[in-house]
């Protein structure tokens, strides 16, 4: 009978010990969010100091690692082609190609926007994912013993891949949704920022990061491990202050326009 909790150990010193760095990494994001928001995007980044790239090659750059680390690790274990592993492997795959190539490269960037991506974000990103890469990738690969053929039909692998869909969804849509408030050649004289209407738009100000996090919680029940558990603390540590910060600001920006009933980035909730 498997383990019905995830496990904390792998009985692997070094896959563990940078685990639980990991994870002492995501309390330091959830401190240091006190304080402020990583300079990268738009209105977050504009002001910042330092070497900032465009929003399309900073958004590249940064995530670009997951698609190659994570393959180095992966194949670097025994079962890597193991049928189960293969599917958790495409699913990172499929999620990251969206979140490093076509999301970015369907950017709409507003003419005249200045640079807005610090590059020390930039390299910050990276440590994170490629931590986040070894922790996955030689997880599904090498010391998860629960994943063997019969893991298809568990019913964690089903419930996680139903909530990994619907976080996907929900991230896509809420991305299509604020690119199309720029024409694809926006006018540099248009407005930059508007108010965002359908979709999640209804009920939260950040839907996007609402559906992101959905999909990394579901890649943690898919995969039941504690790899998953890491990036889902370190992208709420981030992204539900930064969702905060961007419902304040869209209230006082559009004082009159904004609608009062959405929350931040939880239905109903926060």
């Amino acid at each position: 009978m498997r383990e019905m909790v995830m496990a904390w150990y792998t009985g692997n010193a070094v896959y563990d010990g940078l685990l639980a760095f990991g994870f002492l990494y995501a309390l330091g994001i959830f401190i240091s969010a006190r304080f402020g928001t990583p300079a990268y995007g738009g209105r977050f980044g504009a002001r910042s100091k330092g070497l900032k790239l465009g929003s399309k090659a900073g958004w590249v750059l940064m995530e670009l690692p997951a698609l190659i680390a994570f393959p180095i690790f992966f194949f670097m274990g025994d079962r890597s082609g193991d049928t189960v592993a293969l599917v958790l492997g495409g699913v990172w795959m499929f999620h990251y190609t969206n979140r490093a190539l076509v999301n970015p490269l369907l950017m709409r960037v507003h003419p005249g926007s200045p640079p807005s991506f610090n590059i020390n974000v930039v390299v910050i990103g990276w440590a994170v994912l490629v931590l986040h890469s070894y922790l996955n990738g030689s997880f599904i690969s090498e010391h998860a013993a629960h994943l063997t053929e019969d893991w298809l039909n568990d019913p964690r692998f089903y419930i996680g891949a139903v909530v990994y869909a619907i976080g996907f969804t929900v991230n896509v849509w809420s991305d299509a949704i604020l690119r199309k408030l720029r024409a694809p050649d926006p006018d540099p004289d248009a407005p930059r920022y508007k108010v965002p209407h359908g979709g999640l738009f209804k009920y939260v100000s950040c839907p996007q990061y609402l559906g992101e996090l959905t999909s990394f919680l579901g890649f943690s029940i898919m995969t039941w491990g504690l790899g998953g558990i890491y990036i889902l603390a370190v992208s709420a540590a981030n992204l539900v202050p930064r969702a905060r910060v961007t419902h304040r600001w869209y209230l006082r920006t559009f004082p009159d326009e904004y609608p009062k009933n959405r929350k931040a980035i939880i239905p109903f909730l926060y």
